[in-house]
């Protein structure tokens, strides 16, 4: 998957990839965390076959998209309205999976075009009233977020050490180090189906490169306190689609109906679905998504 390269208005760079159909729909994709700008095969796929013009890019810090520090996650949306410029575009369908859970929302609180939104097993907010943010999460992610809320120089000493390891693992490797996170329905998706396997790979051996600075500030905008998004969750104008797996170690339950109950009801419509976790969520359902999604956008 080829990438290009936009430069932002401050000066920074951002690297994206196009796939789908060329001249279809635009949906921007935001990455997990950590992730890139690489996508499934069969996610690539599936928007050729629905008519989606799929926009990927690695969010600052990844990769090779310049880092800027102490960002927050509504941060993401200027540059997305700089990527849409460069391309020529005026209106978008967005998507955005675990980290990129948070990030899509902001688009749909903050983006102008944006059509419909669809999150993905999204963490919640960090500190917020009615929810206990630790409760389900695996032990590894328990053990990552008490380094986040420490401050950065301890969660970058924490992922520096957790880097070699990932950009060397193989798919059996990744499950076996995340087992506390990967319930029997996730490992399975990722050991049987090839495609996820390899984008789990790649997309990590794209990310880590050169550092963790990425997954460093993905990190420290979620756990910054009540409202360290950036925005309000009210200030949400697209239809947002939200999907959770209810065995979820990742991003638990908890945190998928508290987004539920809290973004704007006339704008949510939640899937809380028994039987998956946080890989099977999304691969298992992506044609039941797009088509979801289309259809919030009037498409």
């Amino acid at each position: 998957m080829d990438s290009h390269v936009v430069a932002l208005p401050d000066g920074r760079k951002l690297d994206y990839a196009l796939a789908g159909a060329e001249k279809g729909i635009p949906l921007v994709f935001l990455h997990g965390t950590p992730g890139s700008y690489i996508a499934n095969a069969d996610f690539k796929a599936a928007c050729a076959r629905k008519g989606i013009k799929l926009i990927t890019f690695s969010r600052p810090g990844y990769g090779n998209s310049s880092r800027q520090r102490g960002r927050k996650v509504v941060d993401v949306v200027a540059d997305i309205v700089a990527l849409l410029e460069h391309l020529g575009l005026k209106e978008t369908l967005v998507a955005g999976y675990s980290g990129g859970g948070p990030h899509a929302l902001a688009c749909a609180a903050r983006l102008p075009g944006c059509l419909a939104v669809l999150s993905i097993a999204s963490p919640a907010p960090f500190g917020v009233e009615g929810l206990d943010w630790w409760e389900g999460l695996g032990k590894d992610n328990i053990t990552e977020f008490a380094f986040a809320l420490q401050g950065e120089a301890p969660l970058a000493k924490f992922l520096a050490a957790e880097r070699p390891g990932m950009l060397s693992a193989t798919p059996t490797q990744l499950v076996e180090n995340m087992s506390s996170l990967l319930p029997e329905t996730d490992s399975k998706v990722l050991l049987n189906n090839p495609s996820v396997g390899e984008e789990w790979v790649t997309t990590l051996a794209q990310a880590l490169q050169h550092d963790v600075d990425g997954w460093l500030d993905d990190d420290l905008a979620f756990v910054d306190g009540d409202q360290s998004w950036g925005f309000a969750l009210d200030e949400i104008k697209a239809p947002v689609l939200l999907w959770q797996g209810y065995e979820d170690k990742m991003v638990p339950l908890g945190q998928g109906k508290w987004l539920a109950a809290n973004l704007p009801a006339d704008k949510v419509e939640a899937h809380l679905l028994e039987g998956y976790g946080h890989v099977s969520i999304f691969y298992q359902n992506l044609d039941v998504m797009l088509d979801g999604l289309l259809v919030a956008a009037g498409q």
